[in-house]
């Protein structure tokens, strides 16, 4: 009897142990098919976006718990890198807003390769064999209303007419930046000489988009260069700005998410990316204002006629260190 006892507790604990567990493994075989248990998110996407995508996922899969650690591009790249001096990555998926720097964590062997199941909704340009795009960013020119002459075009930005009137966003902070930053490094016509002059007619740095637009709308630049995403709800609410879309377009950046291949819930993370490149949110993310990368779902309005540029992305990958140090040579930080 106390030996069919002590058997009896040991299956009760078993039993206790399986039903406490982290939702690894043991929890998968439990539940074939069943996602579960806790996932972390590294972000740099904006907090309304993240918040609208999450709500649709916990619906989707309401045994999935989501932690998120967001922060813009340049400090979410510098806590992946402290993660990993301090032993490896604490995440499982990350979703950011540069595909540089992307591309150097698949380079470095820290993203896992397989294929969502939405992977083919995502056109060529914008993917890999380890991260998909899932928006697309557009960089625009921002303007005061009493500007003459208005700015049409991206070389404008260097007339004397804009002396020491310019404000663009810091590339090393901010991954649509980078992206840019990217795009006229290898633009005909504009090479890294369209940022020295920028510099030489007094263009001021700042953080990020946001901040660019603040600083025109309070007068303290005339013209800036940001995102639609960021310009767009300030015009709505009266601020005293205007957009530009210009030539020879604005500059599309995408947005791209991947699964960390030291995840510890494969499935939970998979599941994760392949509804974030899903027609649900997608729609979710184009209800906050951006483009979606897919061409099924209706993204943010954009007035007719405009036209967007790329950077050529396989050129510049693999360069991200040396376009900032070219950079920071120019404007320094």
């Amino acid at each position: 009897m106390a030996r069919r006892g002590s058997l009896t507790v040991l299956v009760a604990l078993a039993l206790v142990g399986a039903a406490c567990g982290s939702g690894g493994e043991g929890d998968r075989s439990r539940q074939p098919g069943q996602p579960s248990a806790q996932v972390t998110l590294y972000t740099s996407v904006t907090q309304d976006t993240v918040d609208a995508v999450l709500g649709a996922y916990r619906a989707r899969q309401p045994g999935v718990t989501v932690k998120v650690f967001r922060a813009p591009t340049g400090q979410l790249n510098a806590r992946i890198a402290a993660d990993r001096r301090a032993g490896g990555i604490k995440a499982d998926v990350i979703w950011s807003t540069d595909p540089l720097s992307m591309q150097q964590y698949a380079q470095d062997g820290l993203l896992r390769r397989w294929t969502p199941g939405q992977a083919s909704k995502v056109p060529e340009p914008f993917k890999s064999d380890t991260f998909w795009g899932t928006r697309i960013l557009n960089m625009v020119i921002v303007y005061r209303p009493e500007v003459e002459p208005v700015p049409v075009s991206w070389s404008d930005l260097t007339n004397p007419a804009y002396r020491g009137a310019v404000v663009i966003p810091d590339p090393a902070f901010a991954g649509s930046a980078l992206g840019m930053l990217g795009y006229f490094a290898m633009a005909r016509g504009y090479g890294l000489d369209f940022y020295r002059k920028l510099k030489a007619n007094g263009a001021v740095q700042v953080e990020g988009p946001p901040d660019v637009v603040t600083q025109v709308a309070q007068g303290r630049y005339k013209v800036g260069v940001t995102l639609d995403n960021s310009a767009r709800p300030a015009v709505a609410k009266g601020s005293p700005i205007r957009i530009a879309w210009p030539r020879p377009g604005a500059v599309a950046i995408y947005s791209p998410i991947a699964v960390f291949d030291a995840t510890s819930n494969p499935a939970a993370a998979e599941s994760f990316v392949d509804f974030v490149v899903g027609p649900e949110a997608q729609q979710k993310i184009a209800e906050t204002g951006w483009q979606p990368i897919r061409g099924d779902v209706k993204g943010s309005p954009t007035p007719a006629g405009v036209k967007q540029v790329t950077p050529d992305w396989r050129a510049i990958f693999g360069h991200q260190a040396q376009l900032l140090q070219a950079y920071r040579s120019i404007f320094g930080g």
